[in-house]
């Protein structure tokens, strides 16, 4: 087999999700296993996959999607009063686009119907207008980022810049493609902030190693950490990618996660227009996805990526790329049209479609705030506030004669804790070693997902464990 995949680790769908999963079978297969294991259900909290934890579907997308996937239902009788008039007339749309049916395969670059409309999406957030042709639709954002990747890594000494903690998608994926990973460091105790003097040291530590460092890869918000970048800040990093010749590469899936009011999200695509011809020549490539957000449709697979100031030569390369694929999947094209035109003031669906999307932001940012201060109650926890994303990264002190009884027996402290966490309550979260962590440092990420009405006897079921744990170990 290629070495390099054998080589590659993706941690959230790792040993602990696969350990979760085999609890979850013998819990559905077994009546007497909620006894012997001491938990009736298997908590995932690996993973940002906001359905699986009951998130409700916004009714809107659903809807039209229905009507997408069986289009004689549009016309029929009953079809006025189950679904408004807004939606019909979405689904016509885009089944015209399609050219009837979402079974046929699309353009290899994305239906170009829904490209116009991401362009206008881009346009109205930014200020500064959008080309449908810069924009590849993808089957959510990793595919777009694997297409970077493989695209610029030609050799084994190429690296691309990598924060830590990362979504392990990144150290896959350089993994994968042969490539080099240049980690740098966000700083825990500043609200995991982003300095361009750790930027610039971990730059010039790889050059003096022999690396070609031909890009940075930035996630804003932050996943794991929650953190978002503010406009100062991403000038900055503009400003050393520019004068360092690197093409930019910004991971932006959850810019409608962010919750607190001084610290919105503001894209890089922006900054870097705002900023003006003396920057033309910087290449940025940015990601957005329609598994975040409000919108957790995550298993439909859509997203998208855009070219902002790459050569004509190069993007014709992506679109070979892209084409030996044929299509990313229709269903979630047409999800990620509803993402970027959803219902505005004045048509019927909007009143149930702001309903439902306030109440799912508001929820999040509540469970986000009460998971972060009952990490802080627990001994030995600290965790910073989420700024944005869907998950916490608390700091972990372990009982240091636990620590040795891991290393001693070749296992990883952190992840071990959260093997037993998992086999004696069944929630299952990451530890830090899986995204990346500064040495004698241990954490876990928690997505802040569990439903409100059980996010009480999710944290008694973590605090009562970690009470227990350090009782044994101290």
């Amino acid at each position: 087999m290629n070495p390099n995949i054998v080589k590659a680790e993706y941690a959230v769908r790792g040993a602990l999700a696969i350990r979760a999963e085999a609890l979850r079978v013998q819990l559905e297969r077994d009546p007497d296993a909620a006894k012997t294991l001491g938990f009736s259900s298997v908590i995932s909290c690996n993973i940002g996959n906001p359905q699986q934890l009951k998130q409700k579907p916004i009714t809107f997308y659903r809807q039209v999607a229905a009507l997408t996937e069986f289009p004689e239902l549009i016309d029929a009788p009953e079809a006025a009063v189950l679904f408004p008039d807004d939606v019909r007339a979405r689904a016509r749309m885009l089944l015209d686009a399609v050219g009837g049916s979402i079974g046929a395969y699309s353009h290899s670059q994305g239906i170009p119907l829904v490209r116009q409309h991401v362009a206008e999406f881009i346009g109205r957030r930014d200020g500064h207008p959008a080309d449908p042709e810069h924009i590849f639709l993808t089957a959510g954002a990793s595919p777009g980022v694997q297409l970077l990747m493989n695209t610029l890594i030609s050799h084994d000494r190429v690296g691309l810049m990598i924060p830590i903690p990362q979504y392990p998608l990144y150290t896959a994926g350089v993994t994968v493609f042969n490539g080099r990973a240049v980690p740098y460091y966000l700083d825990e105790p500043a609200g995991w902030s982003l300095s361009v003097r750790e930027l610039e040291r971990s730059l010039q530590a790889a050059r003096a190693e022999g690396t070609e460092v031909r890009a940075l890869c930035v996630i804003n918000p932050g996943n794991p950490t929650g953190q978002c970048l503010s406009e100062a800040n991403i000038r900055e990093i503009i400003e050393f990618t520019h004068r360092e010749e690197l093409v930019l590469l910004a991971d932006e899936v959850y810019q409608a996660n962010t919750y607190q009011a001084d610290r919105p999200f503001v894209s890089f695509r922006k900054v870097l227009k705002d900023m003006g011809p003396s920057y033309a020549s910087q290449e940025l490539v940015s990601f957005h996805s329609i598994s975040k957000g409000m919108i957790g449709e995550c298993g439909r697979r859509g997203g998208y990526f855009e070219c902002v100031n790459i050569s004509q030569p190069v993007m014709d390369l992506f679109y070979k790329i892209a084409s030996i694929s044929l299509c990313p999947p229709v269903a979630g094209q047409l999800m990620v049209d509803l993402m970027v035109k959803p219902p505005v003031k004045g048509e019927p669906s909007y009143p149930l479609y702001e309903a439902e999307l306030g109440g799912i932001y508001a929820s999040l940012k509540r469970r986000a705030t009460v998971l972060c201060d009952a990490f802080n109650a627990m001994e030995g926890v600290t965790c910073q506030k989420a700024q944005g994303a869907m998950y916490l990264f608390p700091s972990v002190r372990l009982p240091a004669r636990f620590v040795d009884a891991m290393q001693a027996a070749g296992k990883s402290p952190d992840t071990e804790y959260c093997m037993a966490l998992l086999n004696e309550t069944g929630v299952c979260v990451i530890s830090g070693t899986g995204f990346g962590q500064k040495a004698g440092t241990w954490h876990f990420r928690s997505t802040f997902l569990p439903p409100e009405d059980l996010i009480e006897s999710f944290i008694g079921k973590l605090q009562a464990f970690h009470t227990a744990f350090l009782t044994k170990w101290r």
